[in-house]
């Protein structure tokens, strides 16, 4: 039996998201004014949700499953190109920072709740 679920595993997954989906946010407001420079996005989501789809299988695979969710970094081709031929709009870029930070943020939060029920089922001090 392993220490850790399906769900603590996929926890950590998403917020390895995360991190890598706002420094590739980071480096696209950092570049804002490059010209001909594309925006980067990183999708982890549906990776992950195709992984947790496969709860209905045997443990084993569900884990395995998440487990190999690794997100990566991604060019962004559909955003609509400005006249110095880059695709970044400040704004929307600036809002998805904040929309993740706030998902990064509850993420965390759910797995140290977790962490903190498993060391208390365990009997070991904070």
């Amino acid at each position: 039996m392993d220490l850790f679920d399906t769900t603590q595993i996929a926890l950590q997954r998403a917020i390895a998201g995360t991190s890598l989906r706002q420094s590739a946010l980071a480096s696209n407001l950092a570049n804002a004014d490059t010209p001909g420079y594309q925006r980067q996005d990183v999708d982890f989501h549906s990776a992950l949700k195709s992984a947790l789809a496969m709860q209905g299988s045997s443990p084993a695979q569900s884990m395995a499953a998440v487990n190999a969710v690794r997100p990566s970094i991604t060019a962004d081709s559909t955003a609509a190109l400005r006249y110095d031929g880059s695709n970044i709009d400040v704004d929307k870029e600036n809002a998805a920072m904040a929309e993740n930070g706030t998902e990064q943020e509850a993420l965390v939060d759910v797995s140290k709740a977790r962490l903190t029920i498993l060391r208390t089922a365990l009997g070991v001090s904070q």
